[in-house]
């Protein structure tokens, strides 16, 4: 049996990330792919993408990694200091990262993208349409003509879930880095036989590992990372930032 560890959405978050990997490790899992969206957001995105190209077999482009290191995105002082945070070795590393990677276990064909098949700019979230389930599964040419997937696994809503229909499997591993659905750093384990004998047993877990929230925190601020405020609560209660004023949340009161 080989078992993989797919995550996604590290965002620059080098404590959340560190303490994935060592769990990852406590496992016995030596193959890590990584779903992009490998900086911005937080405040180290220069060590995670050392931490990645060291540490994932495969990292696919996210939407940030797609867009940050475009000199023409700086447009406003976070973006600004997410882009100049990382060298230009990391920008051209980032700029040149496959948009999907393909594999098979126990014969389940699996797709590994970052957000959709139609582009890493196009969402897909928890609650979606039957359309955008089936979209998923869809031949694109952001996907190649590789094998039609019996399961797609992705990241970019930073809310991990999985679902079965008619026999094809959608599955999103969550965030490492900026979670949405629980403040925890989750990914997914995948286990199986490599190869298309489909009499094989197969697994997929959700791993939710805790981390310390306080002391990633600490960091951007004593980095004075624009937007701290809003990471910080966005990393202690798993709320959207676009959604604390409607709630009232400031970062003193969480």
């Amino acid at each position: 049996m080989e078992r993989i560890a797919v995550l996604s959405d590290v965002h620059g978050n080098m404590t959340a990330f560190d303490a994935v990997l060592r769990d990852i490790d406590t496992r016995g899992i030596t193959t890590v792919v990584n779903l992009g969206d490998v900086a911005g957001k937080g405040p180290r995105g220069s060590a995670a993408v050392a931490r990645s190209r060291e540490r994932c077999a495969v990292t696919v482009r996210g939407n940030w990694d797609d867009f940050l290191p475009d000199p023409a995105t700086v447009r406003d002082e976070a973006l600004t200091w997410w882009y100049e945070e990382l060298t230009p070795d990391d920008r051209a590393w980032l700029r040149g990262l496959p948009l999907v990677h393909h594999l098979e276990l126990s014969g389940r064909r699996i797709r590994l993208l970052h957000a959709s098949a139609t582009s890493v700019h196009v969402r897909v979230h928890f609650h979606h349409t039957a359309e955008e389930f089936a979209g998923m599964f869809a031949t694109t040419e952001l996907t190649g003509d590789g094998p039609e997937p019996t399961m797609v696994g992705y990241g970019d809503v930073h809310d991990a879930y999985v679902e079965t229909f008619e026999s094809r499997t959608l599955f999103n591993v969550g965030s490492v880095g900026n979670p949405l659905d629980e403040p925890t750093a989750s990914y997914v384990v995948l286990e199986g036989d490599p190869g298309p004998d489909a009499s094989a047993p197969f697994s997929l877990q959700v791993v939710r590992v805790p981390y310390d929230v306080e002391a990633e925190i600490a960091v951007a601020r004593d980095l004075r990372m624009p937007q701290r405020e809003a990471y910080a609560i966005e990393l202690r209660t798993a709320v959207y930032r676009g959604l604390h004023a409607e709630r009232g949340l400031r970062a003193d009161d969480v």
